[in-house]
């Protein structure tokens, strides 16, 4: 095991780091006051899982939020190519619990994960001994990355720009530390979405709007901010599927009504009303 100092102030013990050893970027986004918020809320609720039964932190924790987090987003094991990153430097920017992160490490990544919340980094190194993988585990503010321009062939960024205080800072991070030519997995909320209706018309709740930042942006939006990637193939997913956790009429209502209707309706209907934008994004050569 080797010591891996947190550019947060933290020490963080990880092991077999990858190649691409930390180094000033080029340029740095300046402070925030945001940021401090971001990450007290975010060291707080890491662990809020209403799903989850076992302790936080135990190997039963750990299966039940990723069995429940890719049966919500059931598109994720269809669209994401875990399994292709094999001997590959990958960056995961906002690794939460570490679940997305291990599926790379599993299949052959060498993986490099990075969180705002120190108890976030602590969850996935401990994620990843409970599995027997390696990995290098790194507290760092995701719009102000310690790596060296071009580090990494992948970098996976889910469930995290709407969170952060400057979504395009991070964008253009995620660019400058990417190689030539490569790619990058980033998510959006989308202003259009279903589910943004159905908490407007319905109050249906939406996990973590009450934190410090939650942006909607709209697809050109988003588009725009992708623009320093050479290509970019936008796709519209996480569609309802019904809920698990939350009790009452209005959930009875949302799983025997609303589920199986909206699903019915033909898909390029409701295309561009998916919650989730996912944006497959090349760097150019």
């Amino acid at each position: 095991m080797t010591e891996v100092t947190s550019t947060e102030g933290s020490a963080i013990v990880g092991s077999a780091a990858p190649s691409g050893t930390p180094a000033a970027p080029t340029t740095r986004a300046p402070v925030d006051d945001h940021l401090a918020a971001v990450r007290a809320y975010w060291q707080e609720h890491v662990t809020d899982w209403p799903i989850a039964r076992a302790p936080a932190g135990s190997p039963e924790f750990f299966r039940e939020t990723e069995a429940y987090r890719f049966e919500k987003l059931d598109y994720l094991e269809r669209l994401v190519d875990y399994a292709g990153q094999e001997g590959r430097d990958v960056l995961d920017i906002g690794c939460g619990l570490g679940n997305d992160t291990a599926r790379f490490a599993l299949h052959g990544a060498q993986v490099t994960a990075v969180d705002i919340a120190p108890s976030a980094v602590a969850l996935t190194q401990r994620n990843f001994q409970q599995r027997g993988i390696k990995g290098r585990f790194l507290v760092m503010n995701g719009e102000a990355l310690d790596f060296a321009d071009a580090s990494f062939d992948f970098v996976y960024c889910h469930t995290v720009l709407h969170f952060t205080p400057h979504p395009e800072r991070m964008v253009e991070e995620i660019h400058r530390v990417l190689k030539p030519s490569g790619r990058a997995v980033l998510m959006m909320v989308n202003r259009y979405s279903w589910m943004r209706f159905l908490h407007k018309v319905m109050k249906v709740d939406i996990d973590h709007l009450g934190s410090p930042v939650f942006h909607w942006y709209s697809p050109a939006r988003f588009a725009a901010m992708l623009r320093p990637f050479a290509h970019v193939d936008l796709r519209f997913e996480r569609f309802p599927v019904r809920t698990k956790v939350h009790k009452g009429a209005k959930a009875r209502l949302y799983n025997l009504a609303f589920v199986d209707l909206f699903n019915a309706l033909p898909r390029g209907l409701v295309a561009r009303i998916g919650h989730h934008m996912l944006a497959f994004a090349t760097k150019g050569a």
